[in-house]
């Protein structure tokens, strides 16, 4: 039964670290709460439908992920839809995150008229598409692909979320300015682009502030049932917190297994981990004390917040994690680059394309993952992170 997380904010703000890929000067500002409601957003009554493309894991272990990108997007075509004028419908279709999968899901959407992606959900199944979409000439904004292979080389992706080296560098010094741990021991599928970007970044990171990093294990199933050998590796090594750049599905049976074994250690998660207290079946006192970084908080007050989540829950029965809040704003940055442009459900995406590359770069966004979000030409985005704490079941402010 999915549980209603109970976020207090009062941020620790990971300051500088994720607007690490730089930003310049821009020019037009929007937001979630007012796009289409102003006359300087460029906003005409275009007719016609603009088809947008999500693909992600619908299906299988990472479908908390997908589904919650593809619904994000979906709650927001709804309010504008609402609007009146330009139109919009999803195309959504489930790779189960797997590149190969996701190539075929591109394909199919493509065919059915796909102007723009906002996807894929996971960095290996986005690596993928974004080559063919390159070629192709297809815009990709990402809410959830972290990994800057996704973008690399590649002038047409952009990311709504912060990327994976930022988040290793913002958790090694969130760690170290909290005092949560001062032996270290690291947990991550070296297997997986997104976990092996995070650990090399974050070990980089501390070693350059002086976080002691004590043992490094590693596994390549996020399915693997036993992780009794790491466990015994940071317990050897005196850890006293164990950092998990790593997807829920197995934080679950690494804090399953370390209790049944005894092992007392405080556990550190990045935006993998949100999700872990939704999980069927969980002892969520397991995860008592353990931490995480995340850029949205589904409890904040303020009206964009509480209406998202509230006409979220309502439709889907979930409280939305990150990754719905990330696909939120894609689909609203992508709708104030509509009105800004003048697409219509004419315009092919090949123009679309070549029009949104050089927009993003004067483009300010303020929506419910971050204020005044910047990208520049490497598709990177500058946003902060909050660190949350897990307390009696829900999630805390870390400060």
């Amino acid at each position: 039964m999915k549980k209603v997380f109970a976020l207090l904010m009062a941020a620790v703000m990971v300051l500088g670290l994720f607007a690490g890929c730089g930003a310049e000067s821009n020019s037009e500002t929007t937001n979630a709460s007012t796009a289409g409601d102003s006359a300087s957003n460029g906003a005409s009554a275009a007719e016609g439908t603009i088809k947008v493309g999500a693909i992600g894991p619908l299906t299988g272990d990472y479908a908390l992920y997908g589904n919650a990108v593809a619904w994000g997007i979906q709650v927001a075509i709804d309010e504008i839809n609402a609007k009146g004028g330009l139109q919009f419908e999803l195309l959504s279709e489930d790779d189960q995150g797997d590149p190969t999968q996701a190539v075929n899901a591109y394909n199919a959407e493509m065919e059915k008229g796909m102007q723009v992606l906002l996807g894929t959900t996971t960095s290996g199944a986005c690596a993928a598409v974004a080559d063919v979409a390159n070629e192709e000439r297809v815009f990709v904004l990402t809410p959830s692909a972290s990994n800057p292979v996704v973008n690399e080389g590649k002038d047409n992706v952009y990311q709504v979320c912060f990327t994976d080296p930022n988040q290793g560098a913002s958790a090694a010094q969130t760690i170290q300015s909290l005092g949560v741990g001062s032996k270290v021991a690291v947990i991550y599928n070296n297997a997986q682009d997104y976990s092996t970007s995070i650990y090399q970044t974050f070990v980089s990171k501390a070693q350059e502030i002086g976080l002691e990093v004590v043992a490094t294990a590693t596994f390549s199933d996020d399915g693997n049932a036993d992780f009794s050998t790491q466990l015994q590796a940071a317990a050897n090594a005196d850890a006293d917190l164990v950092f998990l750049p790593i997807y829920y599905t197995p934080i679950v049976a690494i804090m399953q297994q370390a209790h049944d074994k005894g092992y007392d250690f405080k556990f550190f998660g990045v935006d993998g981990m949100d999700g872990l207290l939704d999980v069927d079946g969980f002892d969520t006192a397991l995860a008592e004390g353990s931490y995480m970084l995340t850029p949205f908080d589904a409890h904040k007050s303020d009206d964009l917040t509480t209406s998202f989540v509230s006409t979220y829950e309502a439709k889907y029965g979930v409280t939305p994690n990150q990754f719905a809040a990330d696909a939120y704003d894609a689909m609203y940055i992508f709708y104030a680059a509509c009105q800004a442009l003048g697409f219509t459900s004419e315009t092919s995406a090949q123009d679309i394309c070549e029009a949104m590359i050089p927009w993003m770069q004067t483009y300010t966004y303020t929506g419910l993952t971050g204020e005044n979000m910047v990208w520049t030409a490497d598709g990177c985005v500058s946003k902060v992170a909050t660190a949350y704490v897990i307390k009696d079941g829900s999630y805390a402010s870390a400060g």
